[in-house]
């Protein structure tokens, strides 16, 4: 009888501790910032598909994913630039510019490819502008992203007088980045998977790029630990917009149509993503995944207000809602820890 009670006991006590470790788990899965953002893309993905049968079409998530894939590369600049603790205003309008750049000297009879080395160029050339007045001028990176905001997207408004180019006699190969496939996948998400899987290990593996953790967290701490946070500073800006230089050549390939306002409101769409994605205003915290998955979560909530016949005004609104609120989140999240 008194064993036939210890096995109980022994039983009870098993599937106690059974529970406990899955439950223990469940908890440390739920603080990582990137699983729980998958949940929460999974349950729009469900809720999607129940109130709109078309969600799930292969053309809509075809389509879904490659308007992703642009927003997707500018935020993994972004991320680099928010670890560093600042931003940059101006990824949107040097994102319209290299497209514009690129188109322009195309339709001037340049190679398309020497085009687009030309608009990479003036995309590095800003960045380099950027970070030096950042980096060494001190100048607050809101300002200095702002106005070169202003700047960028005055260059491309001149160069287009204000409308769009319709880029067409370019060869096969540049029109394939844009709309061709490898193994039925579309060559732009090829194209991501690169770029994400390089700039992660970068900025995770990299003793270079651990830098910028370093400067985000304490900037002065890292300048008396040796660290050359200036020149640091100066290569992030340059990695931030030669991305934002890439997705607009992308753009360009994709469409065939250079457009000043092809960039228009990425800088709020790429910091959302990367805010939900875990980074921070504050500097120091921040991943190339985190910045990805929000960038998908984004492209789900904006597809799915157009299957939802929501005006293409509310967009912005709820893009900027999103952002508030990631923003408050994340303010909120930094008091609990310093309490």
């Amino acid at each position: 009888m008194k064993s036939l009670e210890n096995h109980q006991l022994q039983t009870a006590s098993g599937d106690i501790q059974a529970r406990e470790f899955r439950t223990s788990w469940f908890r440390k899965l739920t603080k990582i910032r990137e699983f729980t953002i998958l949940l929460v893309i999974v349950v729009l993905v469900v809720v999607m598909a129940i109130m709109t049968p078309s969600f799930l079409s292969v053309d809509n998530i075809v389509t879904t994913i490659l308007s992703i894939v642009m927003t997707a590369i500018v935020s993994v600049g972004m991320t680099v630039a928010l670890v560093s603790g600042g931003f940059d205003l101006s990824v949107g309008s040097v994102m319209s510019m290299a497209g514009v750049v690129t188109g322009s000297l195309a339709l001037n009879g340049m190679n398309i490819w020497l085009a687009a080395i030309f608009g990479l160029v003036a995309s590095v050339c800003s960045g380099i502008v950027t970070g030096l007045f950042i980096g060494k001028v001190k100048i607050n990176p809101f300002i200095m992203t702002l106005g070169m905001q202003g700047v960028i997207q005055g260059v491309a408004y001149v160069v287009t007088q204000g409308a769009p180019l319709s880029v067409t006699g370019v060869s096969n190969s540049f029109l394939f980045l844009g709309q061709g496939n490898i193994l039925g996948i579309p060559v732009l998400i090829w194209i991501l998977a690169v770029i994400v899987v390089v700039s992660d290990i970068i900025l995770r593996r990299a003793v270079s790029a651990r830098k910028v953790y370093y400067i985000g967290s304490n900037e002065s701490a890292a300048f008396l630990s040796g660290i050359r946070v200036s020149r640091v500073k100066v290569w992030i800006y340059i990695f931030t917009a030669l991305l934002a230089g890439i997705s607009g050549i992308l753009t360009l390939s994709r469409f065939s149509v250079a457009a000043p306002t092809a960039g228009q409101g990425m800088e709020l769409q790429a910091i959302a993503a990367c805010i939900i994605g875990g980074a921070s205003l504050s500097g120091g915290e921040g991943t190339v995944l985190g910045a990805l998955l929000g960038s998908v979560l984004v492209g789900i909530v904006n597809d799915a207000l157009v299957l939802l016949n929501v005006s293409v005004y509310w967009q912005s609104l709820v893009t900027g809602f999103v952002l508030i609120a990631a923003v408050t989140l994340d303010v909120l999240a930094h008091r609990k820890k310093a309490s």
